[in-house]
Parts: structure tokens; sequence; C-alpha cells
């Protein structure tokens, strides 16, 4: 499997989100999930509207880990929850095909690699490119990088910064910043 990057740039993000937008509000909430709450594609796909209709945070187990994670969902989503899951049952999957089935990982994958592309974006992005967005993103904001490794349960934080891409950066800055 090959690895996929962050999206680096802000304006970038706004590009993508423009063109998810366009396609369907089903397409640019599960990306804004992605990038604001940095959970795994499986996680994504596994909420239903119970999980956020009407809710202040978002409770799961984790697909991977097993792990309880527990975070509160920003005002940028809030909104995007509201109109969204208006009409919606409470047990039925939060992102569905137009079949009514359960969004699928591959159908997610396509859709984000598609938009990226379409926003002229040269790096491999994939579903995976949501959580790095958001650890990219997150790490830039904050510089915490025991909070991010917490975040993400990672077991350190060299594995966290090699994750995000912050490591890769600083390597490529120090060649561009390097003459002799």
């Amino acid at each position: 499997m090959a690895t996929v990057e962050p999206i680096r740039n802000v304006d970038d993000i706004k590009k993508v989100e423009e063109i998810l937008g366009k396609q369907s509000k089903r397409n640019l909430l599960f990306f804004t999930i992605g990038t604001n709450c940095g959970l795994r594609i499986s996680d994504i796909l596994a909420l239903d509207v119970r999980d956020v209709k009407n809710k202040n945070f978002i409770q799961i187990t984790e697909k991977k880990t097993g792990k309880f994670k527990k975070f509160p969902i920003n005002a940028k989503l809030k909104p995007m929850f509201e109109e969204y899951t208006k009409g919606k049952c409470l047990d039925e999957p939060l992102f569905q095909t137009k079949f009514g089935n359960r969004l699928a990982r591959v159908a997610a994958y396509y859709i984000i690699r598609e938009a990226c592309e379409e926003a002229g974006l040269e790096d491999k992005f994939g579903t995976h490119t949501l959580r790095k967005t958001f650890g990219y993103h997150h790490y830039k904001k904050y510089k915490d990088v025991a909070m991010l490794q917490k975040i993400f349960n990672h077991s350190n934080p060299e594995i966290t910064l090699t994750y995000i891409g912050i490591e890769q950066d600083q390597i490529d800055e120090s060649y561009v910043n390097f003459i002799i």
C-alpha cells in the first residue's frame, strides 16, 4: 500500500471542500469529519446518524484499536451535522450510497483521490490523507506532539511526526537551506 500525504496547504483544503460540496453534502461532510477530527476512515464510515444528531460529542470505539474515544464536535461540524441529519432515522448509517447501503471504504477512497486530482494536488492522496491532514495542521497550530500522539494513540512522538509528514518537511527544508 502506498503512503499518502496530508494536504499541507489550507487553500488546497478549501479547494477540495468546494469540489466535494458541489458533488454532495455527504462527500463534503465525511471529508470535513476526517480533517477536523482525525478519525480513521473505518471509524468515519461506521458512524450512524445517532452518533452525531443533536450531540455535542462524538463517542466511538475505534475499529483498529478497540479503544474508546470521545471528543467534542467543533463549530464547523455542528451545523453541518444539523443540516445533514434532518429527517434521517437515528439507526441509519450516516454515510449511505444511493442504494441505501453504508458507503464503502473503496468508494470513499475514489471520492477523495479524484477531488484532490481535480483540485490540482500532486502528491499521493487517499482516505488516510484526512487523518494525516488533521494531524499536520493540529501540530502546526499547537506544536504539541505529545497531545497529537495521545489523540492518535501512537507509542512515541517520532512515529507521530513521521506519520503527519513533519519530519519530511524538516528534512526538505534542511536541504533547501543548506548551500556550501
